[in-house]
């Protein structure tokens, strides 16, 4: 090799180092680069809006390494504006702030008055619902957190004070400068609630753990209820929207499980076997009249071996019969026909002291059937009528035949399997899962079920720190509850869930998710619920949207959410990412704020996850206040 050649390989080999130098500080000079840009951005602070929100993370430009995210961001871009159009929902009219759309009163007046049919759900036709966004009232405020919730309520969410009047005697609620009080007090317990329960607790054992779901027929306010959630009992309490404004509402805002209902010729929304217990403190309710259908009704959704307690008339006339301005021979006869009926369904009066009267429904039917032989009436129900069946369904009059036991049990053995006591109950096994009374779902896939929604609650949390905030929401809904997983992972926080099931789902399951203990109802989501609006704090949707795509619009859907969330109230929706890049874009005009994140599974799952946050709005200030506020300044 000559000279000249080697200087020239020499020269080619510098020139090489030098370019692999150059390229190497480029390189680094990037990195360095992307790592002070991302270091100054909160992922967070674009959907915090709540005023009592955690103070965000600080970030520096001297992040370490340690704090970078390197979770999977590859979400779907917006699809283009030829596929998904822009559509702004207006605000209602302020007077439509507390507005229930299957509990219309101007409607109610088209239907009959025969057994309170009137006070029914009757919902809008498609054509007739309202397209707008309900309102909160001026002056809308968050509400107290739980505990403190069950005895004070803002003013301003619930702007009636007729209860303050009418049941003033009563201790039901007060009003005070800008809040009202719940001492805790109803109509036949005035020493209040607690001791109420403590009397009751005497006579039937409350505390063991085997009673944990209860309904509440006439509510009120729900103080029974809110009292007997400290003892682990959850109650569904229910009232008509009637002359009693608000009652449910006030359930509603003390963070208390409640719904708008009544008992007239439909079922109630649950199904059978669901409760423990079922109470009715002069809840008015005629017991004993129309063949005594309503506490068949009660007897459908009570479980084998539950409680029926009755205070009030007729109880204890003998005492009271004056204070009540009825005659001894009214109130006889009806005490009468309440025993008759009871001893029909071949209830068992177990105790009456003072103002209190319980009956227990047998454990199975052995002994009833050899009563039928006596007793012609009621009839059971056929055996092709399905007792779960229950969303628009008539009541009948006729005995809702417990499921079959071996007649060489004795009258001690469960019909249909006996439950935990709580809290095993919440993930033992339930025995309509066991005894195979739905197709597919087996054991395993329960118990994997479960297990599922401990993983999927844990990763929701990561994208809505308020629902790992303890505290920070209280009443929640799950809109397609399935087997009832997600509220179940939720049991040990200061929450609440009622667990819908769509009445257009594959499977009837919510009589397994009251077997876990857990609460719930049927819904048909292209209908409004009976409830007030701003019920929940939280709404999550696994779903919902694929599962009503050729039944209903999915702005009718999202409208109905926005109603009962409120304001500063989270969502959490799972679906297909097609639907949810539909959903989002829908949402912008409700005054959402999300994003779509990936699967918990990671980027490459076709379900995706849209959390969303309903920004605070109210109804504009009325006019005297703003020229107040003019004056002012």
């Amino acid at each position: 090799m000559n000279l000249s050649t080697r200087i020239s390989s020499s020269r080619d080999k510098k020139s090489n180092l030098y370019y692999v130098t150059l390229v190497a500080v480029l390189c680094v000079g990037s990195y360095l680069l992307g790592v002070w840009q991302n270091s100054t951005v909160n992922p967070r602070a674009a959907f915090d809006t709540s005023t009592d929100a955690p103070p965000c993370e600080k970030f520096s430009k001297t992040t370490s390494a340690t704090d970078l995210d390197f979770n999977a961001h590859h979400n779907p871009h917006d699809p283009p504006p030829s596929t998904v159009t822009a559509v702004s929902f207006p605000s209602c009219d302020a007077a439509l702030s507390e507005h229930t759309p299957c509990e219309d009163a101007k409607r109610s007046l088209k239907f009959s008055r025969e057994r309170l049919e009137y006070r029914q759900r009757h919902c809008p036709e498609r054509e007739e619902a309202l397209k707008c966004r309900i309102p909160a009232p001026y002056g809308y405020k968050t509400p107290f957190r739980w505990p403190e919730s069950r005895d004070v309520a803002w003013f301003a969410n619930v702007p009636h004070t007729e209860l303050t009047v009418e049941k003033k005697n009563q201790n039901w609620v007060r009003y005070e400068n800008d809040r009202f009080w719940f001492p805790g007090g109803g109509t036949m317990f005035p020493r209040g609630a607690d001791a109420y329960i403590d009397d009751i607790g005497r006579l039937i054992d409350l505390s063991d753990g085997s009673i944990r779901t209860a309904i509440d027929t006439g509510c009120g306010v729900a103080s029974f209820g809110a009292y007997l959630l400290s003892r682990n009992i959850t109650t569904m309490s229910f009232a008509p929207r009637d002359t009693h404004e608000a009652q449910v509402q006030f359930a509603l805002e003390r963070g208390v499980p409640a719904m708008i209902g009544i008992m007239a010729t439909i079922r109630l929304p649950y199904p059978s076997r669901a409760f423990d217990l079922a109470h009715c403190s002069r809840c008015l309710i005629p017991w004993g009249k129309n063949d005594g259908v309503y506490l068949m009704e009660v007897d459908r959704v009570l479980r084998p071996g539950g409680y029926w307690i009755l205070s009030g008339p007729p109880i204890n006339w003998q005492k009271r019969w004056k204070g009540w301005e009825r005659t001894m021979d009214d109130l006889n006869e009806e005490q009468t026909q309440i025993e008759q009926v009871a001893r029909s369904l071949c209830w068992k009066k177990v105790v009456q002291r003072d103002d209190l009267a319980i009956w227990q429904k047998p454990f199975n039917h052995i002994h009833c059937k050899k009563m039928r032989q006596v007793l012609k009436n009621p009839e059971f129900c056929r055996y092709d009528q399905d007792p779960d069946m229950a969303w628009y369904t008539k009541m009948d009059s006729c005995l809702t035949p417990l499921p079959e036991v071996d007649e060489s049990e004795d009258l001690k053995t469960v019909a249909g399997g006996k439950l935990e006591k709580w809290p095993a109950r919440l993930n033992a096994v339930p025995p309509r899962v066991n005894n195979g009374d739905l197709k597919e779902i087996t054991p395993e896939a329960f118990l994997e079920d479960t297990e599922l929604w401990k993983q999927r609650v844990s990763y929701y949390k990561k994208l809505d720190y308020q629902l790992g905030e303890t505290g920070r929401y209280r009443n929640l809904l799950d809109m397609n509850a399935y087997l009832g997983g997600f509220a179940a992972a939720l049991a040990d926080e200061p929450v609440w869930v009622m667990n819908v099931v769509p009445v257009e789902a594959k499977h009837n399951t919510l009589g397994v998710i009251y077997e876990r203990g857990l609460i719930g109802t049927y819904q048909n989501w292209c209908e409004a619920m009976s409830t007030y609006p701003r019920t929940y704090d939280f709404i999550h949707a696994d779903s919902v949207f694929t599962l009503y795509q050729d039944k209903c619009e999915p702005e009718d859907i999202l409208l109905e959410m926005d109603r009962v969330l409120r304001p500063g109230g989270g969502v959490i929706i799972r679906d297909d990412v097609d639907v949810l890049i539909k959903v989002k874009e829908l949402s912008k005009g409700f005054q959402w704020q999300g994003r779509i994140a990936d699967h918990e599974k990671g980027p490459h799952e076709r379900v995706k996850i849209y959390y969303a946050v309903k920004q605070y709005w109210t109804v504009p200030a009325p006019e005297e206040d703003k020229n107040n506020t003019k004056a002012l300044s």
